[in-house]
């Protein structure tokens, strides 16, 4: 006997769901790998692991990884703040978390390097220090810092809300003291959002252009990211070899996408 579904019209959406995908993702993906099949294996390889190439990929992959570390750890300490205290120009506060999603990153790139340059508001205190930011790899982690932190908060800070504080006074009655309350009561609760912000400011920061390029100084082997290669081959009508990096990038972005969705679905596994 034929099973009739609660909601209507699977079949049409689905349908709808897959065309409009396949439309806006699956082609122009596929389109981008083919595109560097018309490289030979040689030429592919030499392009792709040409030595200015492959210190584009640690600068860009090592930088998206310790931001998106740095953003998960203080991402969440916003959110708790956001969410369980009162304090003035809090409204405040919650809305400048938001302002890299409105920001052109154009904008946000030239903010950030006229505040960090030598003669900036904070660079101007830094350098004397021995910590030079702007047109560094370090000015590199700071843009992606700033574009990414808003991933972890907006994730986290949902969770942080239907959390009942109740839950910790039951925990504190029982003798636990704040740190294992909050490694057994709220961090197995926690770790699924947090990764799923992770995941986001770490996607984020790997293709990120516009915010970067003004603060990172663009020296080949020491400040140059890989989206600024495929913009230079690009420009050079070198079409081949932008596909080939993007595909790269492409490959490297998704499987580490996708070991970090298997450990959000263990963690959930685990949190019941």
């Amino acid at each position: 006997m034929k099973r009739h579904s609660v909601l209507p019209g699977f079949g049409p959406t689905l349908g709808y769901t897959v065309f409009y995908l396949s439309l806006i993702v699956l082609i122009p993906l596929s389109a981008l790998v083919f595109k560097s099949v018309g490289l030979s294996w040689g030429e592919f390889w030499s392009t792709v692991a040409a030595p200015r190439v492959a210190a584009s990929y640690r600068l860009t992959f090592g930088a998206a990884l310790l931001a998106a570390a740095i953003n998960a750890l203080f991402g969440v300490l916003t959110a708790w703040v956001l969410v369980r205290y009162r304090f003035p120009g809090k409204r405040v506060i919650d809305a400048l978390v938001d302002l890299p999603f409105a920001l052109p990153t154009a904008v946000a790139g030239i903010t950030l390097a006229s505040v960090y340059s030598g003669n900036g508001w904070l660079g101007r205190y830094l350098e004397p220090l021995g910590i030079k930011v702007a047109y560094t790899p370090l000015g590199i982690l700071v843009a992606m810092i700033f574009i990414g932190l808003p991933f972890v908060v907006r994730t986290v800070q949902p969770v942080l809300e239907e959390l009942e504080s109740e839950l910790e006074e039951a925990a504190a009655c029982l003798g636990s003291n704040r740190w294992q309350t909050f490694r057994r009561v709220l961090f197995p609760t926690l770790l699924p959002p947090l990764l799923t912000g992770f995941a986001l400011a770490f996607a984020r920061a790997v293709g990120e252009y516009g915010s970067i390029i003004f603060i990172a100084g663009n020296m080949p082997m020491v400040s140059e990211i890989t989206p600024l290669l495929i913009i230079t081959n690009l420009e050079q009508y070198d079409y081949a070899g932008a596909t080939a990096i993007a595909s790269v990038m492409l490959g490297v972005s998704f499987i580490l996408i996708l070991a970090v969705n298997l450990l959000q679905r263990w963690s959930r596994r685990y949190a019941e």
